[in-house]
């Protein structure tokens, strides 16, 4: 589901009047704007706050009063809404200190989320905290809205708590009384503002949104009343969308859960029954390399079916090159039942070509297992001889089984059990530089069971996937 899509229809409707119905009753906005005046006057008279300069009107302006509103709705900028001037956090570099001994200092960081996250944030000396609050003190029912970074993102802050902003941050105080800061809240985080905000930012890199550009910025305003039914009303539709997403997130990590434990069972014999009339592994393995090292039982591996066999991976491998540095790949390259490395269209599977030199020709039936970072732990198979698009290069580890059916090989090689394997034994610094040693993975062991059975399993996994998937797509496009 597409709930950000969703929030954002939803407070388009409320923001154009058609989320909540208008009462006659309610006072107009007209006439609450004129109050708003009145009592700016009241305070610039009384010296409690200093005349405001008119921000110049912008060419968006007109534009946006074009926009259809109810008659008993008013356009107003965003000062209009307050009683004191939009400011910003300190412009100096902060003097930090410890949580202890420290007052909290908030950045844009802090509210990326349209929510204060008082969990990672700094700390500065009690002496800057007493200079920079004389200029201006946050309190409740405040708004912060990011000037850098993520612009355009706002938040209420909803505690007592006494707090400083960095520049990075506006502060808009509500006209308490006039306007609902909830209401007020919404708007800002709109695409309706954001579109308005993104028109102006400046710098490269590090996007800024300037003051000014905040004051010129047009909202819709509604009667006072009915700022509260439309708030009311999209904390009501909002906290259902959140609990859907929450649902969905939950869904969708146990779908996941689930092809693992799917893949597990099957590579552990408990998937589909065993047949006894089935050709044993042992003798399969016997006739494919009568050198190979047979186990029946491995106390660091799970416990087989009685006509199963752990073997090498060198023991079944044809290809006996150490690994194929592939000039080519498809242009959508996806890691079976995982997330896509190049996550475009539906997925695909590598289609075959010769690979370097004729020694280490790739060809339909081979499984391509990376060792090398940024893939490390991607599995593909070749499954045709068709052509595809040169993108880039790597390493691999090429497993071509001989007389094993391939697919059944390549869904071990995507179990939880060989990629924790794999991810555990690789070297390097990290990052690029992290890769699995092919002399280790080819001595891993590989469950094998007869040759029916294989298939068998592979067919029964290839449904449960199949319907998991669906479940996964529907997710994402209710």
């Amino acid at each position: 589901m597409d709930t950000k899509a969703l929030r954002q229809k939803i407070l388009h409707l409320a923001i154009r009047g058609k989320l909540v119905p208008q009462d006659p009753n309610d006072e107009p906005a007209s006439v609450l704007l004129e109050r708003i005046r009145t009592e700016k006057e009241r305070l610039i008279a009384e010296g409690k706050i200093k005349r405001p300069q008119k921000a110049k009107s912008s060419s968006s302006e007109y534009h946006y009063q074009k926009f259809e509103i109810p008659n008993s709705w008013k356009w107003i900028t965003l000062p209009e809404a307050c009683l004191i001037p939009i400011t910003d956090g300190t412009h100096q570099t902060p003097t930090y200190s410890d949580k202890d001994n420290g007052v909290p200092f908030l950045s844009s960081k802090d509210v990326t989320s349209r929510s204060i996250d008082w969990n990672n944030i700094k700390y500065i000396t009690k002496s800057l905290h007493e200079e920079l609050y004389k200029r201006i003190a946050p309190q409740k029912w405040d708004i912060l809205l990011a000037k850098n970074g993520t612009t355009g993102v706002a938040a209420m802050v909803e505690t007592d708590a006494i707090f400083d902003i960095y520049v990075t941050l506006a502060l808009i105080r509500p006209a308490l009384g006039y306007i609902h800061p909830k209401y007020l809240l919404y708007v800002i985080n709109s695409n309706f503002c954001k579109e308005q905000f993104n028109t102006h930012l400046t710098g490269i890199g590090l996007p800024n949104l300037h003051l000014i550009d905040i004051q010129r910025t047009m909202i819709p305003l509604p009667p006072y009343k009915e700022q509260i039914r439309i708030a009311d009303k999209l904390d009501e539709y909002l906290y259902i969308i959140d609990k859907v997403e929450e649902d969905v997130s939950s869904l969708a990590l146990l779908v996941s859960n689930t092809k693992s434990k799917i893949l597990e069972l099957a590579m552990q014999g408990k998937l589909v029954p065993q047949n006894p009339t089935d050709e044993p592994a042992t003798d399969i393995l016997r006739r494919v390399n009568p050198k190979a090292r047979i186990i029946t039982d491995n106390p660091h591996y799970p416990q087989l079916p009685d006509n199963w066999i752990y073997v090498s991976i060198d023991d079944i491998n044809e290809y006996k090159s150490r690994s194929v540095n592939p000039a080519v790949y498809p242009e959508q390259v996806f890691d079976l039942y995982s997330v896509p490395i190049y996550p475009t269209g539906e997925p695909e599977r590598l289609k075959g070509q010769e690979i370097g030199s004729t020694k280490q020709t790739v060809k339909c039936g081979d499984i391509l297992l990376c060792k090398i970072n940024p893939h490390l732990n991607r599995v593909w198979f070749i499954d045709s001889d068709s052509d595809h698009t040169q993108i880039a290069s790597s390493e691999w580890i090429v497993v071509r089984p001989k007389e094993l059916y391939a697919p059944f090989i390549r869904e071990y090689f995507t179990s939880p059990a060989f990629r924790k394997m794999l991810c555990s034994q690789v070297s390097g610094v990290g990052g690029s530089l992290t890769r699995a040693q092919p002399s280790l993975v080819k001595q891993y062991l590989v469950p094998i069971p007869p040759y029916e059975e294989q298939i068998r399993i592979v067919e029964h996994m290839s449904k449960f996937i199949e319907n998991l998937t669906d479940i996964e797509v529907n997710l994402t496009t209710l």
